[in-house]
């Protein structure tokens, strides 16, 4: 069952922690609908997670990533997955210079504060494992050498429809490093009205910023201090073995679920306003953590289960700790 206050925690213009609710205002106003995602961005920026959105081209994924980089006053970079990509084209390479007759290392488009992979499954295995290090790690390696990726430093990646042509589909160790993922849909009609008012306010690129990336990083300390009692670990920890233990999986959440519950439920506190943790803010996130970690055995596809069900299957059963 969800939780109560679900919908309000989901409900951007209810966030009142500055400077997160200047980011969300600001962002609203060139970005129709996609309150979710959005919602989900400031959890993943202020948990240090990553976010993977699923859905049509043209439902503005791109638009998002921009202004909400905008905002932050951070630098973006889009990087357009291609079959022919290579792992140094995203990672960076090092050169020889003739006129100083030394080397010199050329850091790749990940080096940005905001990243979007867009089509990320139009790309090859190799390509793709190349990002492990930089989004489990946060930083890359080029020619032996580590070099640290900047603060705040937040992947959103795209994925064109399973099966389409030129897809190679993400390995699950790649996408067990996004800690939350998202469903896009067409807008409804009146939002593509609204999205057709706002065409050249977008296209000014008009976004203020209202933060910076020194003022992030000092909130994401701060989230790291939200109190989690061990009876919401507890919690956290039984929700996700409910999910392994269910028998219509043949591939089931590992760890990184349950830290991703535990950082993410920090992030929703901090938004609600408060310094300690309740199960209503793992729930709030579950299903965003959970749903992308699931493989559904085929019979069980053929019988109408899905992910979403099971997670609410798993939310129901799993007994809530009392304070």
């Amino acid at each position: 069952m969800e939780p109560t206050n679900m919908l309000n925690a989901r409900d951007p213009s209810r966030i009142k922690v500055p400077p997160v609710s200047d980011l969300v205002k600001e962002v609203r106003a060139y970005v129709v609908g996609m309150d979710e995602q959005l919602w989900l961005s400031c959890v993943a920026l202020l948990s240090g997670g990553h976010l993977l959105i699923e859905g049509p081209p043209g439902a503005g994924k791109t638009l998002l990533a921009k202004n909400f980089t905008s905002a932050i006053g951070g630098e973006f970079k889009r990087i357009q997955m291609t079959p022919d990509l290579l792992p140094s084209d995203i990672i960076g390479v090092s050169t020889y210079n003739i006129a100083t007759g030394g080397w010199s290392v050329r850091k790749g488009p990940i080096f940005a504060n905001v990243v979007l992979l867009d089509e990320m499954n139009r790309a090859t295995p190799r390509t793709q494992s190349a990002l492990l290090e930089a989004m489990q790690e946060g930083r890359a390696t080029i020619e032996g050498v580590s070099y640290d990726l900047p603060r705040p430093s937040f992947f959103i990646a795209t994925q064109v429809g399973a099966g389409s042509e030129g897809t190679y589909p993400l390995t699950d160790v790649q996408v067990d490093r996004f800690a939350y993922s998202t469903l896009v849909d067409y807008p409804s009609s009146g939002e593509e009205m609204e999205i057709l008012s706002r065409v050249d306010l977008n296209e000014a690129s008009l976004v203020r910023q209202v933060t910076d990336p020194k003022e992030i990083a000092s909130l994401l300390e701060a989230v790291r201090r939200i109190h989690v009692s061990d009876r919401v670990k507890g919690y956290i920890v039984s929700l996700v073995n409910a999910v392994r233990e269910m028998r219509e999986l043949r591939w089931s959440p590992g760890v990184r679920a349950s830290v991703a519950l535990y950082k993410g439920s920090r992030a929703v506190a901090f938004l609600e306003k408060r310094d300690y943790v309740i199960p209503d803010d793992v729930k709030a996130v579950a299903t965003s953590v959970l749903r992308h970690r699931m493989r559904i055995r085929p019979e069980a596809i053929a019988e109408g289960i899905t992910p979403e069900s099971l997670i609410e299957r798993a939310l129901s059963e799993t007994p809530v700790p009392k304070e």
